[in-house]
């Protein structure tokens, strides 16, 4: 049984873009709450401006929530198991295989584990196809994939946390390559880079070229570590008791 959660913003900072190993566990376990500290915001210095003027990242694309950037320094991640039998088979373990192949991408950046109970995690990825969302002016998009972030108060064990919680949507019956590109740009919201590069050769490019992208490029790995380099709440124990919300 998972520990309660308690909902604060949902569905928040929606992915568009149209597309297309088993994982080592990182030091702290999941369920249970990292133990963590007050960060000082860290101010931007010569060589972030510097970087940023020269476009070695794109951070300025990025955009945080009202309670600031959604990341975590370590991340419990769900991935919807392949049927072991059955005519779907075959295809759900390549639809796998290719959502792992993009995890390990992040997973040299990030403490990433891997876990069995959906209720452990704070980003869960699914084998599903994203419903049709409609756009201001009415007409209605599909995409391949989609990262919907909810912010949320969770209780492992600890204490009441803040915490953001994503749900990763991966299409099946793409192609392999097309998945992988997929699941390694929606991850990328899901760990926290909400915003699109205007560089196709990036991962999180806002708009596919001619190739799918499979690995990092030097731009997404910068954009990154500026990310987590930023102050934030998430993680960090909420104050006021529950009963007062």
């Amino acid at each position: 049984m998972g520990r309660p959660h308690r909902l604060l913003v949902a569905g928040l900072l929606p992915s568009l873009l149209l597309l297309a190993a088993p994982l080592q566990a990182a030091p702290a376990p999941c369920g249970v709450a990292v133990a963590t500290r007050a960060v000082a915001p860290t101010p931007s210095t010569p060589a972030d401006v510097a970087a940023a003027a020269a476009g070695e990242d794109y951070r300025q694309r990025l955009r945080p929530t009202a309670f600031g950037w959604p990341r975590l320094d370590h991340w419990c991640v769900w991935v919807e198991p392949a049927a072991t039998s059955g005519a779907g088979q075959r295809w759900d373990a390549l639809w796998l295989g290719a959502v792992e192949r993009a995890m390990e991408q992040w997973q040299q950046e990030l403490a990433i584990t891997r876990v069995e109970d959906p209720a452990a995690a704070q980003v869960r990825i699914l084998r599903r196809r994203p419903p049709l969302l409609r756009e201001p002016n009415g007409r209605t998009r599909a995409s391949h994939g989609r990262a919907e972030l909810a912010v949320v108060e969770a209780d492992r064990g600890a204490g009441w946390i803040l915490e953001p919680q994503v749900q990763v949507l991966i299409s099946p019956g793409q192609r392999p390559e097309a998945t992988e590109a997929t699941a390694l740009h929606e991850l990328g919201h899901a760990f926290g880079l909400w915003g699109h590069s205007d560089d196709p050769a990036d991962a999180m490019a806002a708009l596919p070229g001619a190739q799918p992208v499979l690995a990092l490029s030097q731009r997404d790995r910068a954009t990154l570590r500026w990310l987590y380099g930023q102050p934030t709440r998430f993680g960090l124990p909420v104050l006021s008791p529950p009963a007062s919300r």
